[in-house]
């Protein structure tokens, strides 16, 4: 298996799983069966490929005014157009409730990618001596941002 498609199930199966996490604990998000969440997902990943990068560019203003919190908004918008392609599959309620499951579908993605590795977040830690000569002045712990 190409590290490409690789990389594309593993993002897909995070995605599903949030989505699948955004229609349980949220009841404005519903679905008929397992296979309507997947290709929900999948309609949901194409199109933050593909659309969401023109949205943020048509609401940039807006996005930098906001300090970037217009983006929830963009998601919501999309998790909404998603639930309206096939609402017998896949129903979004109202933009409450994709506002709110797009928010949880971002942290739950971002969790899950922290956890997996395999989004852009990476955490790493160092362990090992001071340099020399780091003691004076100070003696307390030193963080390296």
């Amino acid at each position: 298996m190409s590290p490409k498609l690789k990389k594309f199930l593993k993002s897909w199966i995070i995605n599903t799983l949030a989505v699948a996490v955004a229609a349980y604990v949220l009841s404005g998000i519903t679905y008929q069966k397992p296979a309507d969440l997947i290709i929900a997902s999948l309609v949901l990943g194409i199109l933050n490929a593909f659309l969401r990068p023109i949205l943020l560019l048509m609401a940039l203003p807006l996005l930098v005014f906001t300090l970037g919190l217009f983006i929830l908004v963009i998601n919501a918008v999309l998790l909404w157009f998603v639930g309206h392609i096939s609402p017998e599959h896949f129903a979004v309620k109202d933009f409450k409730s994709a506002f709110w499951g797009a928010l949880l579908i971002s942290v739950v993605s971002l969790l899950l990618n922290s956890l997996t590795g395999s989004g852009n977040s990476r955490i790493q830690v160092h362990r090992g001596t001071r340099p020399p000569g780091s003691d004076k002045g100070g003696g307390g712990p030193v963080i390296d941002v």
